[in-house]
């Protein structure tokens, strides 16, 4: 599994990579015009992208690598009481020994030589409590492999959720500020009237110091909202770590 896991995270990063690199000619963009959902990749993509860069769905896999290698390692605890033993040894060595015959007093010989001695065998341990205790040791790392597993399935759940926010929260900034934008002109529109017919002295100073409210409230709004649809666009880039290299042609 965490082999499959990697190995999905490195073609997402792959397409994303792709991805980048096809949109370093750069995508012209006319906010009153286009819609900003044609300009950016598939939604699935961003996802993908943002789960292969995120730092904590990373440290959540190698955690899965960790606890996975430990889970090995205690399962194979057992092999560590049964060994091979090798002995070799090479020295001056007095050795004794002794001839009894019958009737006759025993007789001992010593001798002393330079030799080479070795030994090899097989060792086996049982400890009582490695015995006892290695069920729970392995059921204790499969539950930390599968917690780690779940992390990982939590924090990338918690970031497709932020996506599709982010991917909406920008679709619906660019809507408002169309919308701000259609009502901008009416008001410039509206702001012309006024002054030719204040010029002319058909509206009042009153009349045109409203017009004149109405418009520049209509102009701060519409900045507030191109900087919102900006903000979104950046945030968006940010969690889903890659450049959309969109250009925005405002009005």
């Amino acid at each position: 599994m965490p082999l499959v896991r990697c190995f999905i995270s490195g073609v997402f990063v792959f397409l994303s990579c792709c991805y980048s690199l096809h949109a370093q000619k750069d995508i012209k963009f006319d906010l009153a015009k286009d819609d900003i959902q044609a300009k950016l990749p598939p939604l699935e993509v961003l996802i993908d992208s943002a789960i292969a860069h995120d730092p904590y769905v990373s440290f959540r896999n190698r955690q899965i690598f960790i606890n996975t290698s430990k889970l090995r390692a205690d399962q194979k605890q057992w092999m560590r009481d049964i060994g091979f033993q090798a002995d070799y040894r090479y020295g001056t060595f007095d050795n004794f020994s002794t001839n009894t015959a019958e009737g006759q007093s025993p007789a001992t010989f010593s001798t002393t030589r330079s030799e080479s001695k070795y030994g090899v065998g097989v060792y086996f341990k049982f400890p009582l409590f490695d015995i006892i205790n290695r069920t729970n040791q392995v059921n204790l790392s499969k539950t930390e492999v599968n917690q780690a597993r779940d992390m990982v399935e939590v924090q990338s759940s918690e970031l497709r959720q932020k996506v599709i926010r982010q991917y909406n929260e920008l679709v619906v900034r660019q809507r408002i500020l169309q919308i701000k934008t259609k009502y901008l002109e009416t008001s410039r529109i509206n702001m012309l009237m006024v002054e030719k017919e204040f010029l002319n002295g058909v509206v009042p100073v009153s009349e045109y110091t409203r017009i004149s409210s109405i418009c520049s409230q209509t102009e701060s709004d519409y900045e507030s909202a191109k900087m919102d649809f900006k903000t979104a666009y950046m945030i968006l880039e940010e969690i889903v770590g890659m450049k959309l290299h969109v250009i925005f042609n405002a009005p």
